[in-house]
């Protein structure tokens, strides 16, 4: 009996929804004309299916109730059986009622009905936490907990695609978060995929690298982690740094033949130049050690006059080595070459001055009052740019840097006045001159020109020697630091961090100033004869004394680091951020009392002078570190008086340091 009353609810549903439809009238088999043997609806296929017990129960429900609405009527339609609650009703005829009303989506009930579910659950079980809560007025209510609490509830809630995902370029992207350093692009790759991805783009990480001052000639394809590669660039400047702290890496004496005394040392990069009293002149590659093209030979005038001229003055930069003599000549060699002199000047008078541009082929020299620039041209021929005769003899000349080969520019300092010499300008310009208050020193910078004053002590306003930083562009006075009983022996604008300016003092302090404010950043007692040479970095000073004292310093704690003593006053001190080179060069060139050319080792040692170079990129470990006389083999025949020859060559290292 209820399988009849079953199909006869069947058959009336079918009425009723084709009726609803406006469809012409279903078939006996159960599917729409037209389409034959194709079934619109999952249920139609279920008709022959033996109903399960549960059906039968909803079927017998569904037939009492049709029975005592409708009676005997056979109108009446299936649809007023499922008049029922949404609970009542099977979830098909849900979805039925869904497609007849013209949803467009049949789930988008059960969606919503799902997440009012998950909230009433939330809630029920935070009413439950928070209740067992007030139940113990001992504890105190953490503000935290309802924090996280209401985080799960947002983050439950959400069920978009994030920002960066869909609605903004991958472009667009990249160039917000450029501006994010180190530390946010960290912090955004832990947010989701896409994040990281973006965060982790190697074009972010080249542009920081470049802006950290690493690789700025690289290009972006030239690593394949930018980001692996600042990490290492960090952790070596790390180690470096601490290596320059505790004096740790490898030291090397750049030392010469015997009856040779040192007359002027200067570097640049991995170059290193001296000059020596018997007109010899050595280049030193300390990046490749090659010895062999380390000997520079002399113009055919000084090397066949007898006895050689001594030599007064070197320089070098990246390209270029340059040589003055006591004679008056000038030689100019390769540094990638060698050899031969590419250009020899002569002049009527001895050399007083000499100065090499640090980034072009341009030489400056100056005998007397009179001043000369060369530069090669186009076919490598050396032309005088200009020529210029001064008032007073030059003391000094530096050439500015960052000027390139199309206008160099010269600053002269001769007596108590300073001068520009601008090749295309008729006469040089004059930047300073006081009356009685001469020039001590003079450097320059890419904008500005620093100069040390002595006070002449006659004027009642003088109240010290002083440093005066004029701008190049506009000749005026930029600054005026310092307050000193003694004068200014030593300034380095050049190397110095931006707006900051170390200075040397005969009163035996190391100074440093901030140009910005015209006060003084760091004033140190260094050394008890005079500075007489200082560099500076963004953290350290390195400063050199009459007395032969090297001393590195941390500026900001103002305190000795270490330092290293040999004879002589120290007149060379440059250093890079893994390098340092110092030279000792004697004011005695030639000394009384004892032959130097002889086999009298002791002498030599004591007169020579030396150069040092320490490299603190190498670990301690290595066998470079080890004093040069550690390094002696028992088979030489020259050496230090205290060099015995061993009968056990126990300190024959292999893999000595191609210098030695």
């Amino acid at each position: 009996m209820a399988q009849g009353e079953l199909a006869k609810f069947r058959e009336r549903w079918k009425q009723e929804l084709v009726r609803k439809k406006g469809e012409p009238q279903l078939g006996p088999a159960g599917s729409l004309p037209g389409l034959p043997g194709k079934s619109n609806n999952r249920y139609f296929e279920d008709v022959c299916r033996t109903p399960s017990t549960a059906e039968r129960r909803e079927a017998g429900s569904l037939s009492t109730s049709e029975g005592s609405s409708c009676g005997q009527d056979e109108g009446c339609g299936g649809g007023g059986g499922g008049e029922g609650t949404a609970e009542d009703q099977p979830e098909y005829v849900s979805i039925a009622r869904g497609l007849l009303d013209g949803r467009t989506s049949p789930l988008l009930d059960r969606i919503r009905e799902e997440r009012t579910r998950r909230k009433r659950q939330y809630h029920n079980v935070t009413n439950v936490c928070s209740s067992s809560l007030q139940q113990q007025p001992q504890k105190k209510t953490n503000k935290g907990d309802k924090l996280v609490d209401q985080l799960i509830q947002d983050l439950n809630e959400v069920n978009e695609i994030p920002f960066f995902d869909i609605e903004l370029p991958y472009e667009l992207a990249l160039k917000i978060f450029q501006y994010l350093n180190c530390t946010e692009l960290g912090r955004c790759a832990q947010v989701s995929k896409v994040w990281k991805v973006l965060a982790e783009d190697g074009v972010l990480w080249f542009k920081i690298c470049t802006r950290e001052g690493y690789h700025r000639d690289a290009s972006v394809s030239d690593s394949p982690c930018w980001k692996s590669t600042l990490r290492d660039c960090r952790n070596s400047d790390n180690t470096v740094r601490a290596n320059w702290k505790n004096r740790v890496g490898s030291i090397s004496q750049l030392q010469f033949e015997l009856g040779k005394i040192l007359c002027d040392v200067s570097s640049c990069d991995n170059f290193v130049l001296a000059g020596y009293t018997s007109g010899d002149v050595r280049l030193w590659d300390t990046l490749h050690w090659d010895s062999a093209a380390s000997y520079l030979k002399a113009n055919s005038l000084s090397a066949n006059s007898d006895p050689r001229p001594h030599v007064s003055h070197v320089q070098v930069n990246a390209a270029l080595a340059a040589a003055a003599y006591e004679d008056g000549c000038v030689d100019v060699w390769s540094t990638e070459t060698g050899g031969e002199p590419i250009h020899h000047y002569q002049s009527p008078g001895r050399i007083q001055a000499l100065a090499l541009s640090p980034d072009s082929p341009t030489l400056a020299c100056a005998a007397g009052p009179d001043v000369r620039l060369l530069r090669p041209d186009d076919r490598g021929y050396w032309r005088n740019l200009c020529q210029a005769q001064l008032p007073k003899t030059v003391e000094s000349v530096v050439l500015v840097p960052g000027r390139g080969q199309q206008r160099p520019l010269a600053a002269l300092a001769a007596g108590e006045g300073v001068y520009l010499l601008d090749p295309r300008e008729e006469e040089p310009r004059t930047l300073h001159s006081v009356y009685g208050h001469p020039v001590t020193c003079l450097d320059a910078s890419d904008s500005h020109a620093a100069l040390g004053v002595k006070s002449g002590g006659w004027a009642m306003h003088d109240s010290g020697n002083k440093i005066q930083v004029y701008g190049l562009e506009t000749g005026q006075l930029a600054a005026c630091v310092g307050n000193s009983p003694g004068d200014f022996t030593c300034i380095n604008l050049r190397d110095s961090p931006p707006h900051l300016l170390v200075c040397g003092n005969k009163d035996r302090r190391v100074r440093v100033f901030d140009l910005r404010t015209g006060s003084s950043v760091a004033s140190l007692y260094a050394h008890h004869l005079g500075v007489t040479s200082v560099q500076a970095d963004d953290w350290k000073i390195v400063s050199g004394g009459g007395e032969g004292l090297v001393c590195v310093w941390e500026m900001r704690m103002a305190a000795k680091l270490w330092e290293m003593h040999n004879r002589h006053p120290v007149r060379h001190v440059r250093f890079n951020s893994s390098t340092l080179v110092t030279a000792n060069v004697p004011d005695d060139k030639s000394p009384r009392g004892a032959c130097i050319t002889d086999d009298d080792l002791t002498a030599h040692r004591r007169h020579r002078g030396v150069i040092c170079h320490y490299d603190f990129s190498e670990d301690a470990t290595s066998q470079d570190h080890i004093l040069p006389i550690c390094r002696s083999n028992y088979v030489e025949s020259y050496g230090y008086n205290y060099n015995i020859g061993l009968a056990m060559p126990y300190d024959a290292l292999s893999g000595s340091h191609p210098s030695h």
